[in-house]
């Protein structure tokens, strides 16, 4: 019965041809996944590598680095040292007895501070004491503070006129997206929770260890901008991360293409250049912060290809297609600049995203059939060529 439910929240508006999918088969060779299907043509399989450091960051231990100090990352205190606030989120935490609980509460939490601190708890208990994964039920949104003010992208204001430096503007629009990401994640967890059985304990460690990571850069940039003048709240922002987790809350498959394979890939995109704008503004400090969270996020994109590989295969179907099926279906925007160095590493074929690879792969596949056929008619004038000069 679940595994009936979980192909329904797999791909809600293709259930008839789920009941009789195309064969997928799979092969693995060393970390390399090669898919293919009987209907589809050489041109448009695609093989998954998975990103190297994917077992590692899987099996590493709770990270407690949630300060920024003078060479970097470091524990923020020591446990003698722990305040009341953080008396009270361990309080709110032990209330919880799974995963899923623990990630109902999180999303419950509005104040930003508040829920990434509780975040990180939820995750260290889940590790250390073993806890069931559970079911619950998320929340129709999460929980947001008064500030900031929630607007269209368009009202938005420019740099220039945000009253912000260019350092704390852009440390403010990170801090939002990071704070969006704890909820995208943990709202994962939650809200796939009854499908436990058929996605199995791994998606959920990931994602819940997703959600510790995201709180992590979130206090990254909140301590950076209390360094500079400033708190998360003193810019409007927009809710466009959150419609995109919205609008996938029936599809599992469609929530891993939305949220890791194009919302979280972005960052990876955008990486680079906020680090650029960062050093020539003379902020090496800030830059710092947001290198490492770049860096880090490559893991996060890694996770969203890996279980959407595994998604497909468990339906027999060609991660590919499916890709860019769900995109339309769900009307996510898929735009570049692309960084395809970063987005090679965490495992993201280009011909999924990238219309103008696969382009030039067809071409290629054109060429070189045409070639063959030109190769094919020289070699039989050649041996017409010799059967007339022998039987003369």
């Amino acid at each position: 019965m679940q595994c009936l439910k979980f192909r329904d929240a797999l791909f809600p508006s293709l259930r008839r041809s789920l009941r009789s999918p195309r064969p997928c088969f799979r092969f693995k060779t060393k970390s390399k996944c090669c898919f293919s299907s009987s209907s589809s043509s050489s041109s448009s399989s695609s093989q998954y590598t998975a990103w190297s450091g994917l077992q590692t960051w899987r099996e590493g231990p709770v990270n407690e680095d949630r300060s920024w100090g003078p060479n970097g990352p470091e524990p923020l205190l020591l446990q003698s040292q722990l305040s009341a606030a953080d008396a009270y989120d361990c309080q709110m935490a032990s209330s919880a007895s799974s995963l899923a609980e623990l990630g109902a509460l999180v999303l419950s939490i509005s104040d930003p501070l508040t829920k990434s601190r509780l975040s990180h708890l939820a995750y260290s208990r889940w590790r250390l004491e073993n806890l069931p994964l559970g079911v619950a039920e998320p929340p129709s949104r999460p929980a947001r503070p008064t500030k900031p003010e929630l607007v269209s992208p368009k009202e938005i204001p420019a740099p220039k006129i945000s009253g912000l430096p260019l350092n704390a503007y852009m440390l403010h629009n990170l801090a939002h997206v990071e704070l969006n990401a704890i909820d995208l994640a943990w709202d994962t967890v939650v809200r796939f929770s009854p499908f436990s059985e058929t996605l199995g304990e791994g998606f959920f460690a990931d994602f819940a260890h997703v959600a510790d990571d995201e709180s992590r850069h979130f206090s990254w940039c909140s301590q950076r901008l209390a360094e500079l003048g400033f708190k998360y709240g003193d810019l409007p922002a927009h809710n466009l991360l959150w419609r995109e987790c919205e609008k996938t809350s029936d599809s599992v498959a469609a929530r891993l293409a939305a949220i890791p394979l194009v919302q979280e890939a972005r960052g990876l995109d955008a990486g680079p250049r906020l680090v650029q704008r960062l050093v020539g503004f003379g902020d090496l400090r800030t830059s710092s912060i947001v290198a490492r969270i770049a860096d880090e996020e490559v893991a996060h994109v890694a996770v969203g290809v890996d279980w959407f590989v595994d998604v497909c295969q468990k339906l027999g179907r060609v991660p590919c297609f499916t890709f860019k099926d769900l995109l339309k279906e769900y009307n996510v925007e898929l735009k570049g600049p692309f960084n395809y160095s970063a987005r090679d590493i965490a495992g993201i074929p280009r011909d999924w995203y990238d219309v103008s690879s696969t382009t030039k792969h067809d071409k290629n596949e054109q060429l070189s059939a045409v070639y063959e056929r030109l190769a094919s008619i020289i070699s039989m004038e050649s041996e017409n060529s010799s059967l007339n000069t022998s039987s003369e």
